[in-house]
């Protein structure tokens, strides 16, 4: 067997591959006939439709199963029982949770030619979902309708009649008539859309358009039963529409000037917006000061009216009566003469205002630092005063005196301790002669005399 193959593996090549081709030609094929293979595709979900006739249906041609135009399987076999079509529709595993119990059929054609197809409507979703096996019954679907059974169920001269008006609208659509239909339509297209909205509209409002025809049914019957009030109320509004017709002028008059009424009044509510918006801040402060003033009031009316024999020694009362009344009588006197002062007081503050005013502006300059550098005025007075309290606290035995420093040059030594000197008395008196020694050249010296204070 081995040496067979050895000396023919080109013919077993060949018998394979062509065993490979075969089946993968078969199974093209047999999908194509929409053949189920078991172990590669998922069973399909089976449910039934039962319809008066079904005419036309061919199990394994294709022929589809739709929802809203998307085909969800393909119709299975076909059988008679009790004198209706069982049409088995093959539901892909992907939409078995879609079809309902109160679910619809209908049996339609795709071209003239009869190729048909199933299109279901799924049903309410409140309805249980449909059960494999589970059959739709013949009062939810409707087969194909033919034009001849329309025409059969037609007497003869409405058959006449039907004829002359077909060939009447062949007549008006030759040449560009569709277009002109078309376009009609298409111009009742906005109509057909509101119309569409209306009726949406009128359902979803059916349980108040049943309780708006039950009031008005109940309003007419009031007003039928009070028929002579109705007529007391016509006549006396037509009264009143005669007083408005003889007051024609003076409404007219009123009319005209109310623009200028409007205007005055948006300008005053204008103004009124701005008032409003600062007392709601207002208002709302005031609300902690309003919820107090029960107790004020409380404590208030004790203050001011209690009995004479409830008056005990540490009651308000008392402190009224024996405290605040003597010192309001005393006073009395002291705040009259306190009137001209206050006068006079009021009449100065703008003086002592401006005058307070300068003398701030004076302080600042004293203390202003000019680029926080520079020192004020204020750290200079500081240093006038540590000098100053220096000056005067230096003594000795014979009692305080104040340094004095003075510097002279040795030329100007030289002058004043010369006896031909004009000014050897200054010199004699400030004791410069001592110094002579110490001016070998014009170098400045300077010499502290003391001066005593008698």
């Amino acid at each position: 067997m081995k040496l067979a193959i050895k000396k023919h593996w080109g013919d077993v090549v060949a018998i394979l591959a062509l065993v490979v081709l075969a089946v993968v030609v078969a199974g093209y094929i047999l999908n194509k006939e929409r053949f189920h293979f078991p172990l590669i595709q998922s069973t399909p979900f089976e449910i039934n439709a039962e319809f008066s006739t079904a005419q036309a249906v061919m199990p394994g041609q294709g022929q589809s199963v739709r929802v809203s135009g998307v085909q969800i399987g393909e119709i299975g076999a076909v059988s008679l029982r009790d004198g209706r079509a069982i049409v088995q529709l093959r539901i892909s595993d992907t939409y078995k949770h879609l079809i309902h119990t109160d679910a619809t059929a209908l049996l339609r054609p795709r071209t003239g030619l009869k190729d048909m197809f199933v299109e279901v409507d799924p049903g309410s979703k409140t309805a249980p979902v449909a059960a494999p096996g589970f059959t739709i019954p013949v009062s939810n679907t409707s087969p194909d309708v033919n034009l001849d059974e329309v025409l059969s169920s037609l007497d003869t001269d409405t058959r006449a009649y039907l004829s002359l008006l077909v060939n009447g609208a062949g007549q008006g659509l030759k040449g560009n008539g569709g277009n002109e239909l078309a376009q009609v339509l298409e111009r009742f297209e906005p109509t057909h859309r509101d119309l569409a909205r209306v009726s949406t509209a009128i359902a979803l409002r059916a349980n108040h358009l049943r309780r708006l025809v039950n009031s008005l049914q109940r309003l007419n019957t009031a007003v039928a039963a009070k028929q002579g009030q109705v007529t007391q109320l016509v006549d006396s509004s037509a009264t009143v529409f005669r007083a408005f017709a003889s007051e024609d002028r003076n409404v007219s008059t009123a009319i005209a000037e109310l623009p200028g009424t409007l205007r005055q009044t948006t300008a005053t509510l204008t103004q009124v917006q701005g008032l409003a918006t600062q007392l709601g801040p207002a208002a709302t402060n005031l609300l902690p000061a309003a919820h107090a003033l029960p107790a004020a009031n409380q404590a208030l009316t004790t203050l001011a009216g209690p009995n004479a024999q409830a008056c005990g020694p540490r009651s308000s009362c008392s402190i009224v009566r024996d405290q605040v009344r003597p010192f309001v009588i005393a006073a009395g006197p002291v705040v009259h003469d306190l009137r001209p002062a206050s006068i006079n007081l009021a009449k100065a503050a703008p003086n002592l205002q401006k005058t307070f005013g300068v003398l701030n502006h004076f302080v600042n300059m004293l203390g202003y630092s000019p680029g926080g550098v520079q020192h004020g005025y204020l750290w200079w007075l500081a240093w006038l005063g540590h000098n100053t309290r220096t000056l005067f606290s230096v003594q000795d035995a014979n009692g305080p005196y104040r340094p004095l420093f003075i510097q002279f040059s040795c030329s100007q030594i030289s002058t004043l301790t010369s006896p031909t000197s004009p000014f050897a008395l200054v010199g004699s008196l400030l004791n410069l002669t001592p110094l002579r020694t110490a001016c070998p050249g014009l170098a400045p010296l300077s010499a502290q005399i003391p001066t005593r204070q008698n």
